[in-house]
């Protein structure tokens, strides 16, 4: 149980684009004090779980409502996953437009940055295989130790600049889109060979 849960977070983590999220999360509260960047941080990250988790838990339902095949919908979703593991290794991903000083914490940190078209497939695969109750507790503790993980990297996102840079940071964002891609080409083949079989 132990070695799954790791799995699936190793997996979630860098589907989450956590460095990428760590710029545009910069680039956003530039003029934040620290105090809003916390709220804000907390807010983000309750939000980021109760998105995923509708996701994995009813995955299952939105497949049947519009009669679509898991194994099209992993090439499917492994496609979108592969074109943002291609932004993020070209720097493309770390553009963004200036917002106002408002509440960013559901749109757009949570939903796209965050929760985009790739992430959104990757759950809805993931909660389709599961099949008993333990297998949804798996689920449930790996979500949420990969939100948490990823709402500690924006707590502690000012000394991450000061140590890494904008550089490093960008450095690496570019290695997990490079990580993405090979994630994105298992879902795809595995797709496919379903499909075939």
């Amino acid at each position: 149980m132990v070695s799954q849960v790791f799995t699936l977070v190793v997996m979630l983590f860098f589907i989450f684009t956590p460095f990428f999220v760590l710029s545009m999360f910069l680039t956003y509260t530039l003029d934040f004090t620290r105090k809003e960047r916390i709220y804000l941080v907390i807010k983000t990250t309750i939000a980021v779980e109760i998105i995923c988790l509708i996701l994995i838990f009813g995955g299952k339902t939105i497949f049947s409502l519009f009669n679509i095949t898991v194994d099209a919908f992993r090439v499917g979703a492994g496609a979108i996953l592969f074109l943002s593991a291609v932004d993020l290794v070209q720097g493309k991903g770390a553009q963004s437009k200036s917002v106002e000083r408002e509440d960013i914490s559901i749109v757009p940190l949570a939903i796209p940055i965050i929760v985009g078209p790739a992430s959104t497939g990757t759950l809805m695969v993931m909660g389709s295989a599961f099949k008993t109750v333990n297998d949804y507790i798996i689920g449930l503790i790996a979500v949420t130790i990969a939100v948490l993980l990823l709402g500690l990297i924006l707590f502690i996102s000012p000394w991450i600049e000061r140590g890494l840079g904008k550089r490093g940071i960008s450095v690496l964002s570019r290695l997990t889109g490079l990580i993405l891609s090979a994630i994105s080409a298992d879902m795809i083949l595995h797709g496919i060979k379903n499909i075939l079989s």
